[in-house]
């Protein structure tokens, strides 16, 4: 019969080298992000693995396959999306402050990262749960919003019927227009390009609100509790 203390000594020996394994996969997936950015969306895994210093088939004992990789890659930069854009998920300040700060987040994120956004587009990279990595964030950050219009609009004792739209047009909105200035500047700053999207996005809030019988200053907090 196994002895206990056999036992004990074979499930630590098992968790370590699960444990090493996740490392190494982590390693090989921050390798592929580096590789990405140097190399652009169509880099190939022998150049993800040259980053990561190991031959292709050592990537392989610790993915499936491409796609794996893909994947893999997809749930890790959905992970630094969100950590990115916290302006969105914790917004402070006057209405236009909060428009200008997410939309500055979301372009900000896109500029510096446009390899890893281009990747994630050619690719139709998907995460583990088999949604798409970018449909996936869009998604995140429209529901997010959904619920802040809400809560706003209650405040304000304005019908909230149009929040959801307005929350994913407001998205589609921004990620359209950054994305062509990305592949076309034409001589646009970023800045002013956050300012015009700022303006854009404040002109349909406003309007909305106005023809729900509620008014915002753009430059006061907003009440989030229901007007007595």
């Amino acid at each position: 019969m196994t002895s206990s203390s056999a036992l004990d000594t074979t499930d630590g020996r098992t968790t370590r080298w699960a444990g090493h394994r996740q490392r190494r996969r982590r390693e090989f997936v921050d390798a592929a992000l580096r590789a990405v950015a140097e190399h652009g969306p169509e880099v190939s895994v022998e150049q993800i693995a040259d980053q990561a210093g190991v031959a292709r088939t050592r990537l392989y004992k610790h993915f499936t396959d491409a796609a794996d990789l893909h994947t893999a890659v997809a749930d890790r930069v959905t992970e630094l999306i969100h950590a990115e854009l916290a302006p969105v998920w914790n917004p402070q300040g006057t209405p236009l402050q909060m428009i200008r700060a997410a939309i500055g987040a979301h372009i900000g994120w896109l500029s510096d990262h446009g390899n890893l956004h281009r990747y994630l587009t050619s690719h139709a990279a998907t995460t583990q749960h088999g949604h798409s990595a970018v449909n996936g964030v869009k998604t995140a950050i429209a529901e997010h919003l959904t619920a802040l219009f809400r809560t706003y609009s209650a405040g304000l004792r304005a019908e909230t019927t149009a929040a959801e739209p307005l929350a994913f047009g407001i998205v589609g909105l921004v990620e359209t227009s950054t994305t062509r200035w990305l592949e076309s500047p034409a001589g646009m700053p970023r800045d002013e390009l956050t300012d015009l999207l700022t303006d854009w996005v404040w002109r349909l809030l406003d309007d909305t609100l106005r023809s729900a019988g509620a008014t915002l200053d753009p430059d006061q907090p907003v009440p989030t509790h229901p007007r007595p």
